[in-house]
């Protein structure tokens, strides 16, 4: 499956700083510690719908990871994921009257336009579960010859009280897990289950719905699956970064963990786990089951700047959930043109204590708001005051479109 366009990054001068991010599985904020090709994989959509702010704000996140680690002298292979065959989208489309294909095809395109718009880096592999069919169920069939699965009409279930690692990811409790899983798309209720925290690997085919010829028979991957076989095959065990939303600490990377695990005999799946926290609107998280999103697509047709967009967006860190809303949109305008006019200056105050400035921010855990500050700053005192390092405005367009990934 096809990316979208990279942009452009100027080499700013010298290099940035070692990144430090919270490691879910640490609870702790510690340096990421890549060799010289970071590996990261991040979890992508279910074509389903429009990608909405909450998408924008988890690849903008990742987005800046890349930033920070090349501009500190790494090379970067990210791998994403598109789950382009799973229930919700079977359903939408059921509910559409229109070929689950056609709208997988038709929302992916419409995601890459959003990630083009918003300037976000593409991954190098952007890869499908119809296209890895095959290899996700040699995946399974790898964890069935460990001993980890079983077979229930058909359908094949990681057995929980084989991966003595199951936990570790997401420091819950049985009971914890138990509240969550049915939430989250799990069936713990389902009859002939050895433990409720079971969970499907793959589907036996269903009257109705797609299914592939494979060594497992007809049928089709289960959810959690897909991104461990892809990531594994993609990047190997091991690799540097795991990254989503934090809605999928459990069950979805705590469950590809333990397949990761069983599969490959070898240590942990991912070296460290970073998770987003969720966008709001009107004082509840934006999900498509609440019907409450906000589309960057609808922004867009909308006549609004994408890069008013990003900016407004950069100041809420990941971490913390936050609330969009016309007033947000309008602040990250407001300060786009500022930074624009300050940029347009012939001239402007130095701009290299602003570059240190963004590149510790961003190193520490990415403090977005304290490199859009250090940009504010300089912009707020060429405007006022003047300067005269001629270099200086276009350091600052650099500055804000290598690092912050707002062209200017």
């Amino acid at each position: 499956m096809r990316s979208w366009p990279a942009p452009d990054l100027v080499r700013l001068p010298g290099n940035g700083g070692p990144l430090r991010v919270h490691d879910t599985v640490a609870g702790a904020v510690r340096p990421l510690d890549p060799g010289p090709t970071a590996r990261m994989y991040v979890c992508g959509i279910t074509p389903y719908d429009a990608a909405h702010l909450g998408h924008a704000f988890t690849y903008l996140t990742f987005d800046l990871v890349q930033r920070v680690l090349r501009d500190s002298g790494h090379r970067v292979d990210y791998v994403q994921n598109v789950t382009d065959v799973d229930d919700p989208l079977l359903e939408r489309a059921r509910d559409n009257g229109e070929d689950w294909r056609e709208l997988a095809e038709r929302e992916i395109g419409v995601f890459r336009e959003d990630m083009a718009a918003l300037r976000i880096l593409p991954p190098r592999a952007f890869v499908g579960v119809v296209e890895s069919v095959q290899l996700i169920a040699d995946f399974v069939d790898r964890i069935r010859a460990a001993g980890a699965a079983y077979e229930l009409e058909g359908d094949v279930y990681f057995s929980a009280a084989e991966a003595e690692w199951f936990g570790e990811v997401s420091g819950l409790g049985r009971e914890q897990m138990l509240e969550l899983f049915p939430e989250r798309g799990g069936d713990p209720q389902r009859p002939g289950k050895k433990d409720p925290l079971d969970w499907l690997l793959w589907r036996a085919e269903r009257p109705g719905e797609p299914a592939w010829d494979t060594r497992l028979g007809r049928g089709r991957p289960g959810w959690h699956v897909e991104c461990s076989a892809i990531s594994l095959t993609e990047l190997g065990a091991g690799f540097d970064l795991n990254g989503g939303g934090d809605d999928l600490v459990f069950p979805h990377h705590e469950m590809g963990a333990a397949e990761a695990r069983c599969a490959t005999g070898t240590g942990p799946h991912s070296r460290a786990y970073m998770h987003v926290g969720m966008v709001g609107l009107d004082g509840e998280k934006m999900s498509k089951s609440r019907g409450n999103l906000v589309f960057a697509s609808e922004l867009r047709t909308r006549g609004v700047d994408p890069m008013a967009v990003r900016t407004a967006m950069l100041p809420h860190h990941y971490r913390t959930a936050w609330q969009w809303s016309d007033e947000v949109l309008q602040e990250g305008a407001r300060r786009l043109q500022r930074w624009r006019a300050a940029a347009d200056l012939t001239s402007g105050p130095d701009a290299t204590p602003a570059l240190e400035r963004v590149r510790a921010a961003l190193a520490d855990d990415l403090d977005t708001a304290a490199a859009v500050a250090a940009l504010d700053e300089w912009a707020d005192s060429a405007l006022a005051d003047g300067g005269d390092d001629p270099a200086a405005p276009a350091l600052m367009r650099d500055i804000a479109d290598t690092l912050l990934g707002v062209r200017l």
